[in-house]
């Protein structure tokens, strides 16, 4: 099973990323690639580049990519944003398992990943089997919502991805 990370924050190695790798190994106990967009931020101004287009490919040949974003002005990061737009509108993240991600510094904004993250991802083909997960961040390695919300839905999401890898003809 192929499990990514993708992480929204223009902040190198965050919080963010941090909380997103977390959520995927709680998710499916495999290890997570995690893709730091700022890493390549300023190739996503063009069209085109083969680094992006790399990156692109990998994210769709996962089973399971959990997008996580800070909230910046009560939605997620324009880098995210940036990225996202590299994905061909429908199909680009087709036969892939998304959950949406956020942190933000408050609770004003719980409603961000599923309001805002998620249907962005269902544009481009994804499945968005859950809630989104939204949690501050100063606590969310103890939030008890944390373990609230894997408890509803990892059992949905590891029926999806036991159905995805089941051969099939």
């Amino acid at each position: 099973m192929k499990v990514t990370v993708v992480v929204g924050n223009p902040k190198p190695q965050s919080r963010t990323a941090d909380a997103g790798a977390l959520l995927a190994k709680d998710l499916t106990d495999v290890e997570p690639e995690v893709i730091d967009v700022v890493d390549f931020a300023p190739r996503l101004l063009g069209w085109g580049d083969e680094q992006v287009a790399d990156i692109i490919q990998r994210v769709q040949g996962s089973d399971l990519v959990v997008v996580a974003s800070p909230t910046f002005k009560a939605t997620y990061t324009g880098l995210l944003k940036l990225f996202l737009d590299q994905f061909a509108t429908g199909t680009g993240l087709a036969g892939v398992v998304a959950v949406p991600m956020m942190l933000g510094a408050g609770p004003a904004h719980h409603l961000a990943p599923e309001l805002l993250l998620k249907p962005v991802l269902v544009e481009l083909g994804a499945t968005c089997p859950t809630q989104g997960l939204y949690q501050l961040d100063s606590s969310y390695r103890k939030d008890p919502s944390w373990e609230a919300w894997l408890k509803q839905w990892r059992p949905v999401v590891t029926s999806l991805l036991d159905g995805a890898s089941t051969p099939t003809g």
